[in-house]
């Protein structure tokens, strides 16, 4: 059954992809949008009143964990889809890190046939190693054949060079993306926490950022030598920006992504919020954070997206050693983005949204992140100036975020995806 048409009036149409910054309508039919222009009108289709708001195409995620199989206490497909549409995303990419990890075609498939049934464009990535062994490669070809749309082994730091050299190259084969977590374990204390003022205070010896500098350093290198595309998943160290932004003046095919928690709070925050505060990189400080934003601002840093991790009010309820790293972000992502970047005045709109938009989508070659006529009906309305605290619940089945009670700015509105509306506020 073909969807009815829908009419966005009277809304500042944005799109990174050529720039837009426009009033116009927009008519959207079936899967695709029709038109874009001024003034348009249409029989029998939906009205959206757009008057005030910004349209934008749907936001993406390229790295989010629905802990589906294996989790699904802590969140699910179904749930972690209504959280992405309620954040404004369209479009999410699962990492492999569920019971089993994603390392067979079996896995691939079940995980996708799952994702087929919701409302969201979702897709999934592929482990590097066998079940995350650090050694043994998984078939590349075989699990792209099968719908992977990439690999990483996120969770686990690739300790060994030559396993990662060798997963560089065959992705350089493949035309596909290497995206890797880095930290280096023989260097860290105490996960989760950094190393400085306030893991002493905790009593215990953090994770320096020179574990994950020094593991950057050594694999844009190995990038830089493969001519192989490797992407650098949530940089926690302004040091980190540095060297990412002297790999690519190499001419090394090599992106980056930071979270919105990392540009927008810092270590501190582990003594107000305790273990929602936790995570892998850890929160670093305010030094780090303006390194950051410097990167988002000359381009070094390509992405923002979320490392969505839901726990289990029970599992984050322990002493601080023991509780898992993580938090979730799909609904407060745009906020905190809209808080402490445009708001601050170190990006425009525009240039947000290419980092939640067109640029993600331009990594693993989606026909998504853009507004164009005949182009996807991927569409977020939202309010850039709304102020609102953010609740203590979410329409993830988790809670454990650190921003529940801080006042944020910006509102979704719609989340429009394969030309329905599928989150209404």
């Amino acid at each position: 059954m073909l969807n009815k048409q829908i009419l966005i009036k009277y809304g500042r149409v944005i799109d990174p992809k050529t720039h837009k910054d426009e009033l116009s309508d927009i008519l959207i039919k079936d899967k695709k949008i029709v038109k874009i222009a001024q003034n348009i009108s249409a029989k029998n289709a939906e009205i959206i009143d757009a008057t005030g708001l910004i349209v934008a195409p749907g936001l993406i995620d390229i790295h989010v964990h629905f802990r589906e199989p294996g989790q699904t206490q802590k969140e699910t497909i179904h749930t972690g889809a209504l959280s992405a549409a309620a954040g404004g995303f369209t479009t999410v990419v699962m990492m492999a890190n569920t019971k089993p990890i994603v390392s067979t075609v079996r896995q691939v498939t079940a995980s996708l046939k799952i994702s087929q049934a919701e409302a969201v464009h979702i897709e999934t990535i592929a482990s590097i190693t066998e079940n995350f062994d650090g050694k043994n490669l998984t078939d590349f070809e075989a699990l792209l054949k099968a719908g992977a749309v990439g690999f990483s082994d996120d969770g686990i730091p690739l300790t060994n060079a030559a396993v990662l050299r060798k997963a560089l190259q065959n992705s350089l084969k493949t035309d596909s993306l290497i995206s890797i977590h880095e930290e280096d374990p023989m260097l860290i204390g105490q996960l989760g926490v950094n190393d400085g003022e306030v893991a002493h205070k905790c009593g215990f010896t953090g994770a320096p950022t020179v574990s994950e500098y020094s593991m950057i350093a050594r694999d844009v290198m190995l990038a830089y030598e493969t001519q192989a595309r490797l992407h650098i998943q949530h940089l926690s160290a302004g040091e980190s920006v540095e060297i990412v932004r002297f790999a690519k003046s190499l001419g090394a095919k090599v992106t980056a992504e930071v979270t919105p928690q990392h540009f927008s709070i810092t270590e501190q925050a582990v003594l107000e919020k305790g273990s929602n505060a936790k995570l892998n990189p850890p929160l670093r400080r305010e030094k780090d954070i303006k390194r950051i934003i410097e990167g988002l601002k000359d381009g070094t840093i390509d992405v923002i997206a979320t490392d969505h991790a839901p726990h289990t009010i029970a599992e984050k309820a322990v002493e601080l050693r023991q509780a898992p790293s993580g938090m979730i972000g799909l609904e407060t992502s745009l906020q905190l983005g809209l808080t402490h970047l445009v708001a601050s005045g170190h990006l425009t709109l525009s240039e947000l949204l290419e980092k939640m938009t067109i640029n993600p989508a331009q990594l693993y070659h989606f026909d998504r992140g853009y507004l164009a006529e005949n182009g996807p009906a991927d569409i977020t309305i939202f309010d850039a100036n709304h102020n609102f605290i953010v609740p203590e619940h979410f329409d993830s089945k988790a809670e454990n975020s650190p921003f529940i009670n801080q006042k944020v700015q910006g509102q979704v509105k719609y989340t429009i995806c394969d030309g329905k509306i599928i989150y209404q506020n």
